[in-house]
């Protein structure tokens, strides 16, 4: 027999298959099949584009000039509307040029980073459960990953100091997630002041998702890990306008923070990648000037959304949380269905409810027992997607 001479890297052994595009096969699979598949899967926005943002896209997009190579950080007049934009939301000072930089979305920009500033022999501490590319970026650039559970927020305070003060070399980053993607977790500007003087005193470097920046609830305000006193000396913050401004076909994000860490990422990603379509730049530019009054108003649509969610899985006997921010509910699967797993669970309400969730074990082994649930869908189809949820575990025979 002929030798196989195709051969992958040895970091591909370490990721494991994807687990949403699995889940996102098998819903496209039914929808072919003429199935109505209710998507509470994937944190992918449906409600629309503000028309200022799309209107200038198309302005710019007919321009010759447009489609050459873009600026690859960012246009200038972009990196200075989102310094202003920190500025008037967090009282941030940011130098525009130096300390900002723009990417093909957060998970992008993450990615690269962490080949930038990771490497064999470097350890990585991690709140798990986590959102996939917090651990994986993390292992493709050869680190080593130590999880810490998110939860109660002085364990995990506590188990970082263990850590460091326990393991040599000591850990070189920690990647932060707040408000956190799957759980919802919030936190407050003392719990980064604590990061900070963690990160001083034993020296490792700060990365913070602030995806869900300003989806949040109950008049809650997630603060800005830049906030803290000191934080630009350790660390820098990811941000996307997937969320805010639902642009998440768009692919555009940005870092923030250290001029040293924000400069290492415009390093590597010259050798990777030119930048952001210049339309899409220009249109970004409209989305943080003029688009602030638009945020509110999808925030209480989450807001909606998530009241309807909890308040129908409580009254089917689910024990529910309702989350601060995020859009997202990360829900405990009930007894005596738990006893499937949540990868089975997730199976079962795709093919017997036409539910698409997304199982707690995608993101890391401390999510087995849960789901998360997408808050896309409109008040009508959550409602819709629960009634067949309820009747489908009606009909379920668990040994």
């Amino acid at each position: 027999m002929e030798e196989n001479i195709i051969r992958f890297a040895s970091r591909m052994d370490q990721l494991p298959p994807y687990l949403f595009g699995m889940i996102n096969k098998m819903k496209m699979e039914k929808r072919r099949n003429g199935d109505d598949v209710i998507d509470l899967g994937m944190g992918n926005p449906m409600d629309p584009t503000p028309d200022a943002v799309i209107e200038k896209l198309v302005e710019v997009a007919k321009d010759p000039k447009s489609h050459r190579y873009p600026e690859s950080s960012g246009m200038p007049h972009l990196k200075k509307e989102i310094a202003k934009y920190y500025q008037r939301h967090y009282d941030i000072n940011l130098d525009a040029e130096k300390e900002t930089y723009f990417t093909i979305g957060s998970k992008e920009g993450i990615s690269h980073l962490c080949l930038a500033i990771m490497g064999p022999g470097d350890s990585v501490l991690v709140p798990a459960p986590a959102f996939p590319i917090h651990i994986y970026a993390a292992v493709i650039a050869g680190a080593n990953v130590m999880r810490i559970p998110i939860a109660p927020e002085q364990g995990f305070l506590d188990r970082i100091i263990k850590i460091c003060e326990s393991c040599y070399p000591a850990p070189k980053v920690l990647m932060l997630n707040y408000p956190h993607n799957p759980t919802g977790v919030v936190t407050d500007i003392a719990f980064f002041e604590e990061i900070v003087a963690l990160a001083k005193r034993f020296r490792f470097m700060v990365i913070n998702d602030f995806a869900y920046s300003m989806i949040t609830f109950d008049g809650y305000k997630a603060p800005s890990f830049l906030e803290a006193p000191g934080a630009k000396d350790v660390g820098v913050e990811f941000g996307s306008f997937s969320k805010s401004y639902n642009m998440a076909g768009w692919r555009i994000g940005y870092c923030v923070g250290n001029e040293q860490i924000v400069k290492a990422l415009g390093q590597i990603k010259g050798y990777f990648d030119y930048g952001i379509f210049s339309a899409i730049q220009v249109a970004g530019i409209i989305a943080l000037r003029d688009c602030d009054d638009t945020i509110p108003v999808l925030a209480k649509t989450y807001e909606v959304r998530r009241d309807v969610l909890c308040s129908g899985l409580s009254r089917m006997g689910w024990d529910i949380t309702p989350p601060k921010a995020g859009m997202f509910v990360w829900a405990k699967i009930p007894a005596p269905f738990d006893k499937m797993g949540a990868m089975q669970f997730a199976v079962e309400m795709m093919n017997r409810a036409n539910v698409a969730v997304a199982p707690g074990t995608g993101f890391s082994k401390e999510g087995e027992g849960y789901l998360r649930l997408a808050l896309v869908e409109n008040e009508e189809r959550l409602r819709q997607a629960m009634r067949q949820m309820k009747k489908a575990m009606d009909a379920m025979e668990i040994q």
